[in-house]
């Protein structure tokens, strides 16, 4: 396993399990689908066809982190505009022991080259938002959010090599598994999502990432499932982060906090 420096915010200041981010690598040999499709070409294309949908009013994310025997997952739900690169999710936070008192969803807001967080906690004020840099995080927010951005966990995939077809998924969806090359992501990007995916380039200690698609018979990604592993104060993490897209083409609207509503005062860890 590999370190990087960076905080994973909503993950130290919620979970108390994540401070640094690495990826991992992985992969099989390349295979033909059962289409007579090239997988490498199938998977990187799917990016491309599902911002051609336009949105997904139905996004569902899911981050699950392993360490010394806990297991912690987060749950998101929202929608999301691929064309405008914006979204927005609710974020459930794990529960705590019994009678403590339970954490307010955190909602999150995405936009080009930002993260807009409510109910942070650390010190924020529940009235109050935090706008995060994606492109200062060490990991581009692939992981410090508690959900991966939708458009990253898309745009990662036009790095896919090493790919192989695994088979079909309940007779709809076809499951593909391979690794992404996150400097080919990087360079393949759209220019919006370049900066955060540079920095998670040069955070990561290894360049590639692992993963499981899933993709319909019109090429779009309905499914995509990350491992991450890295080390944090000594023990191994690993991460699983799910993004699972539905509701092509209804309409998604996103309101961006306003400025007197941003939290410029200090935040705990």
């Amino acid at each position: 396993m590999d370190r990087v420096s960076g905080g994973a915010v909503a993950l130290v200041a919620v979970v108390g399990l994540v401070g640094t981010t690495a990826g991992c690598g992985g992969g099989g040999a390349v295979a033909e689908d059962r289409r007579g499709g090239d997988p490498v070409g199938a998977v990187r294309r799917a990016a491309d066809v599902v911002v051609r949908a336009g949105s997904s009013g139905d996004v569902r994310t899911a981050m699950e982190m392993a360490a010394g025997g806990t297991r912690v997952t987060i749950h998101g739900t929202g929608g999301y505009d691929f064309r405008g690169k914006t979204g927005k999710l609710k974020v459930m936070l794990p529960t705590g022991p019994p009678g403590q008192q339970e954490h307010r969803p955190m909602v999150e807001v995405f936009v080009p080259g930002a993260l807009f967080m409510k109910n942070r906690g650390a010190g924020v004020p529940a009235d109050k938002w935090v706008r995060i840099e994606t492109g200062s995080l060490a990991d581009g927010n692939l992981v410090t959010g508690g959900a991966t951005d939708p458009m990253a966990a898309v745009e990662l995939l036009r790095g896919a090599r090493d790919v192989s077809y695994v088979g079909e998924e309940g007779g709809e969806l076809l499951h593909y598994r391979g690794v992404t090359d996150l400097a080919t992501a990087v360079r393949a990007a759209s220019a919006e999502l370049r900066g955060p995916l540079r920095a998670a380039e040069k955070g990561f200690s290894r360049k590639s990432v692992a993963f499981d698609a899933y993709l319909d018979d019109l090429g779009r990604m309905r499914k995509v499932r990350y491992q991450f592993n890295f080390q944090n104060a000594g023990k191994a993490v690993a991460v699983t982060s799910t993004t699972a897209l539905g509701g092509f083409g209804r309409p998604v609207r996103v309101v961006l906090p306003p400025a007197k509503d941003i939290y410029a005062g200090k935040i705990g860890q």
